[in-house]
């Protein structure tokens, strides 16, 4: 069963609202966004990057038994006293996968493996290392503590513990774990599937001529990509001209394919804003100033119920707003829990004087010295920069004096999911 889709208001701002900080509009995004795809049940090994659509539970205790995490010699502690040890060994050894079948008397020991199941009578093991054998007996020095190199039943993870929450997106090791207690398949979210259009005249497909006046379409591709790294169904598609028909056709197609849309430029005011004027006209659009650099105009929309997240033209600008804005606000749309990057306060190793009232990122990168360097420049038309950098510095909304040496937030782009 497929969820209901978004209210026509869900992007409508408060009243008397211009300048929107970020945090602000992350925080309504956060809470007017709701999960838009059905679920579906999938092979543990099918899990990777989707997202659990309800509470997962231990079908079973991890390790199942108590066993051995060496190989050794095993026997009752009370048995043993002070001193030096000697104790008999029975026949037969308890492995993994070929437990022994039997008790070990009290006094006695048994030779076990690494991973093998306690036998009854056993609670502790001596490492093979610290143990001489010979005439059907073992000897180690006293020492030992009970339960020594004996792993406990479910001391990982006991049956019937929560693993994961809904919402959670499963990693690989996630899938470790999810095996490893037992569950073959899981309830998860469908992909959420999210189209990029780009629009204007002036772009051209990367690979063909251009004229000097035209240039290549560079947001498409990266739009398409972040969204395929961030376990989204990515879908190109394609690019529509300055025109309102077929623009129109474009935006029609769409709905009846995908979940969400990312564009970028054309949600201004301007005479060739063409995704703004149709939206205004023939559905919904709220273009939210945000105080933000680069990257201050968003424009958030629905057509025929879908929503249209419309990122700056500039591909630094988009690039932001898809990491900051576009990547949580999607993942909620798929069933996730809002994302938040993960920072880390490191020395600068830049100078920089920044004005209040807004947020601003730079790109980025860690020195081998431990210290962040900033982009040589900041306009964001210098798409180099992107690929310079190996993260962002985020800058608060307040006024800032960075001298080289100050800590700065960075956030690596791995803590966006890139």
């Amino acid at each position: 069963m497929k969820p209901p889709t978004l209210k026509d208001d869900c992007f409508a701002l408060p009243p008397g609202v211009n300048w929107t900080p970020v945090d602000e509009a992350l925080e309504l995004l956060k809470a007017r966004l709701n999960c838009v795809v059905g679920t579906e049940t999938l092979p543990v090994g099918d899990v990777a990057a989707r997202v659990a659509a309800r509470q997962v539970l231990a079908k079973r205790g991890n390790p199942p038994t108590a066993n051995s995490a060496v190989d050794g010699y095993g026997f009752a502690f009370d048995a043993i006293g002070d001193g030096q040890q000697t104790l008999p060994l029975i026949a037969g050894r308890s492995a993994a996968g070929a437990p022994f079948d039997g008790a070990v008397p009290p006094g006695s020991a048994i030779r076990i493996l690494t991973g093998a199941q306690l036998p009854d009578g056993v609670d502790s093991v001596v490492m093979q290392e610290d143990v001489r054998v010979g005439d059907g007996a073992i000897t180690f020095q006293a020492g030992l503590k009970r339960r020594a190199n004996a792993r406990d039943a479910g001391e990982d993870v006991k049956a019937g513990a929560v693993l994961f929450k809904a919402g959670h997106r499963f990693s690989p090791p996630d899938q470790a774990l999810l095996a490893a207690t037992g569950l073959g398949e899981v309830e998860v979210y469908q992909h959420l599937k999210v189209g990029v259009l780009s629009t204007g005249d002036e772009l051209r497909q990367a690979g063909v001529p251009a004229r000097a006046d035209q240039i290549y379409d560079a947001n498409r591709p990266m739009l398409l990509a972040l969204l395929a790294r961030w376990g989204f169904e990515a879908v190109d598609l394609g690019h529509a001209a300055d025109d309102r028909d077929d623009l129109r056709d474009c935006l029609n197609h769409a709905a009846a394919s995908v979940d969400a849309i990312l564009t970028s430029g054309g949600a201004s005011a301007g005479e060739e804003d063409h995704m703004s004027a149709i939206l205004a006209a023939e559905g919904q659009i709220q273009s939210w100033r945000i105080a933000l650099k680069p990257g201050r105009p968003l424009a958030l929309g629905l057509w025929q119920g879908v929503p249209i997240f419309g990122l700056p033209g500039n591909p630094v600008a988009a690039f932001i707003c898809a990491l900051i804005f576009a990547r949580p606000a999607l993942g909620q749309l798929g069933g996730a829990d809002w994302a938040k990057p993960q920072g880390f306060m490191v020395p600068a190793a830049f100078a920089k004087a920044k004005k209040a009232g807004r947020r601003e990122y730079l790109r980025a990168r860690i020195m081998p010295d431990g210290r962040v360097e900033a982009f040589r420049s900041e306009g964001s038309g210098l798409i180099s920069g992107m690929s310079w950098a190996d993260g962002l510095v985020e800058l608060g909304d307040e006024a800032q004096e960075v001298k080289p040496g100050d800590l700065v937030r960075f956030l690596p782009y791995g803590s966006f999911g890139i």
